[in-house]
Formats: structure tokens, sequence, C-alpha cells
């Protein structure tokens, strides 16, 4: 599978509006036997399309404190690291980092403090913070008529339909080209020689 085809975004639309779907109602919903969904899903997720199952939560139905948008500005090159450091709070619930370096965070903290996350972060990365109480919240996720966009681990170039894959080690890799395949398994052999062969 090199692209999506609309059966794919059939099943990622359902799976968008529930998760727990089984694969027998997905099967039933876009003409496919269960097996097929299962491997279709596979494949989805072996591309990276699919990150994960996950439960989405309301937090306005739950107490533990006032759900806030925090904006922050960061010093020039601080916003990855900034980033992964939030991520790894329980009350951080999304991180988003903007094409300018700016981090956008959605956060439950106690009465709209938000100086526990704030110790995460080194203080001299903090240039300013905006901090605003959500008063509410939608979720509207879509899909439209996606396409992949699957990068060749060996070049970088995109992978398009005459693009090859191949499994090494229990990893599945993407290349655009039979020649960045061979390429790349030629070196993670003889990596794994030199690794074998050790100091």
């Amino acid at each position: 599978m090199r692209d999506l085809d609309d059966t794919d975004r059939a099943l990622l639309r359902l799976l968008l509006e529930d998760g727990r779907a089984s694969y027998a109602d997905l099967a039933e919903a876009v003409g496919l036997s269960p097996p097929a969904v299962s491997d279709r899903i596979d494949r989805l997720s072996e591309l990276g399309v699919i990150e994960r199952f996950t439960v989405d939560i309301d937090r306005s139905a739950l107490r533990g404190g006032v759900r806030v948008a925090v904006t922050l500005e960061v010093a020039l090159g601080e916003a990855a690291a900034a980033r992964r450091a939030l991520s790894g709070l329980e009350e951080v619930e999304r991180v988003f980092e903007t094409a300018d370096g700016r981090l956008f965070v959605v956060a439950t903290v106690p009465d709209a403090d938000v100086s526990g996350i704030m110790g995460a972060i080194e203080p001299d990365a903090v240039e300013s913070v905006d901090v605003t109480p959500l008063a509410a919240a939608e979720r509207h996720p879509s899909l439209g008529e996606a396409t992949l966009s699957l990068e060749c681990v060996e070049c970088g170039n995109s992978v398009t339909a005459e693009g090859v894959s191949a499994t090494i080690d229990g990893e599945r890799y993407e290349f655009c080209c039979e020649s960045c395949r061979s390429r790349f398994e030629a070196r993670y052999e003889k990596l794994r020689e030199g690794a074998k062969d050790g100091p």
C-alpha cells in the first residue's frame, strides 16, 4: 500500500468516530471481511498513519482543576526541549509547537495556576507566558481526501507508488526506490556485523 484508497479513508473516519469499533462492525460498514479490515488497520499502523488507540477524556466532566490554554514564547532553539518536558507531565493534555517556535499547551491545573507545570522548563528558556481559562472545547478531527506522505528513510525523498518497503529486525522501513532499499540494507548489515564483533 503506497497510498490511501477510499476504503482506507472510510476505515479511518469510522475509527475517528469510535476507536473501539469491532472489526466485524468496521467490516460490515466498508464491505470487507473482518480479517481484511484487520490487515488494513495493521498496515496503517505500520505506516504510522494510526499511531495508537486511546481514550479521549472530557475533562469538563471531571474535577481536578481548571482547564487552561497556555501560550509560551520561548528563547530561540528552546521550543523542542520545552515541548518534550511539558509532554511528560500528567497535567498536560496537549502540546503544540508552532512554526515560529511558540508553544500552545492545554492543561488542567489547580486554580488556573501554571507554576507547577512551568517548573518542568528551564526558567531562562521562557520569555513570556499567557494563561487563559477554557470554558468549552470541541474536537472534530477530519480526514478529508488525505494521501500518504511517507519519507524514504535512506534519502528523504517522498515515497510514491513506485516505492518499496522492507522489514528489518521486525521494523518496517519505507524507501522511494529499490536502490535506496539496497543501500540502507547493506549499511544496516555492516553496522550489525560491526556490533557483533565489538571492541
